[in-house]
């Protein structure tokens, strides 16, 4: 899971910083572009963490910690503003996916626990 969301994360953070005219109008206006490119680049910092662990084999418990909270964070943000109508409807695409990562996580988890039996 970590591989995944590692890419995911590195994917999307990448890019507002390629194209922000591509992003904003998928996304919505924006006011504030330095804000859209800092948070941008603290998920690519979440990614490539997530892909280093990966890369190593050291999922380890503050990785697992880091992506169950990242992931978290980023659905009920993408859900509370999509839905009072602050940020436009698409990041419940995002929300989604999040909730799709979780669910990887805690697959993950208990498939792990069964084979430990």
């Amino acid at each position: 899971m970590s591989l995944i969301q590692g890419f995911y994360y590195v994917a999307t953070g990448m890019w507002p910083l390629v194209s922000m005219d591509t992003f904003v109008a998928v996304s919505g206006p924006k006011t504030d572009l330095w804000l859209v490119r800092t948070v941008a680049l603290l998920i690519i910092c979440i990614g490539a963490a997530l892909l280093l662990a990966a890369k190593g084999n050291r999922v380890t418990a503050p990785i697992v910690f880091l992506a169950l909270s990242a992931g978290s964070c980023l659905a009920w943000t993408d859900t509370y503003y999509s839905l009072r109508g602050i940020i436009w409807p698409i990041y419940l695409l995002d929300a989604f996916a999040e909730a799709i990562l979780l669910a990887g996580w805690a697959a993950s988890y208990l498939i792990s626990r069964r084979q430990a039996r």
